[in-house]
């Protein structure tokens, strides 16, 4: 016979355990606030560095940095200057042309070999896969210096051509998060319409994109940040002689390593680097919603 429990340890139980649960909760939320201060703290740097003035000829700029925290003097003479007396302006346009092609080839590519790989059957399929796989263990940068070879051997370096011909050719690769979204997709809905007469390409245009919105955003995003913030790359193909070609990441690295040497290229240098932010800052606050949804419908299924 089970006799029953004492009143008084089952409620001195409880106690204990909402204590080791409030405690666990404080604790978790102390390590998160910690975690949050150290991710800020350098965007809050860069921030208050675009907007400080405190300098002249005879003072180093980055002791100031270094021994002051926050600025003194703040305004916008760094924007100012970063827009006239730089070649940013060039090179935000070349950057946000080559990030807005790249981002169209790569997405269309993208998801229609997502949907090939989901919806169609073919005897390959798996191999193909593997392969996939595979090649996605290994980043990106390996296969630099044989790219560049052959960019060169076909006269392309040093143009923005080579780098949306970068950007976008191999972007087929990444459709695995894309994969698991059209997985979900009812597979009635193409045999219905293929019933009906609808080639592939019908059904990938008239029913599988118009309710793909989210993963459709989640691809655009992905593909867009990419070449926008790349380096790697940008620099190895354009080189640093033809400044005119250089993107927003390679421009403000020679800006900051040899273009200049006065005292404030620093700040010049941060200003540039929260106007790089801002596109993209916007772009993720704007699409969050959607961007958030391709996430997780994309990794229901694999």
């Amino acid at each position: 016979m089970i006799k029953p429990m004492d009143g008084t340890k089952v409620l001195t139980k409880y106690k204990s355990y909402k204590a080791s649960e409030r405690a666990s909760t404080i604790v978790s939320y102390a390590v998160l606030v910690i975690l949050t201060l150290v991710w800020l703290y350098p965007i809050l740097w860069i921030l208050l560095n675009s907007i400080r003035t405190e300098y002249n000829d005879q003072n180093q700029l980055i002791g100031i940095v270094v021994s002051h925290y926050f600025p003194y003097q703040i305004g916008f003479d760094n924007f100012i200057k970063l827009f006239t007396e730089t070649q940013f302006p060039r090179w935000f346009l070349n950057t946000l042309f080559v990030s807005s092609i790249s981002f169209i080839l790569a997405t269309l590519l993208t998801l229609s070999v997502a949907y090939v790989m989901s919806k169609l059957r073919f005897k390959l399929r798996k191999k193909f896969l593997n392969i996939a796989i595979i090649l996605g263990l290994f980043p990106g940068f390996m296969s630099m210096i044989a790219i560049y070879y052959i960019l060169k051997a076909l006269n392309l370096t040093q143009t923005l051509f080579a780098l949306i011909l970068v950007y976008s050719a191999g972007a087929g690769l990444g459709f695995y998060v894309a994969k698991g979204f059209f997985d979900i997709i009812p597979n009635s809905l193409i045999e219905s319409a293929r019933l009906d007469g609808a080639t592939n390409a019908k059904v990938f245009s008239k029913i599988i994109l118009p309710i793909s919105k989210p993963i459709i955003i989640y691809t655009a995003l992905l593909s867009f940040t990419a070449p926008w913030m790349d380096f790697i790359f940008a620099r190895v193909i354009l080189g640093e002689t033809n400044t005119q070609l250089h993107t927003v990441a390679v421009g403000l690295y020679y800006m900051m390593y040899g273009e200049r040497v006065d005292s404030n290229v620093f700040t010049i240098f941060t200003a540039g680097c929260v106007c790089v932010a801002i596109p993209i800052v916007t772009l993720f606050l704007a699409m969050q919603k959607y961007y958030i949804e391709g996430v997780t419908a994309g990794a229901v299924k694999g």
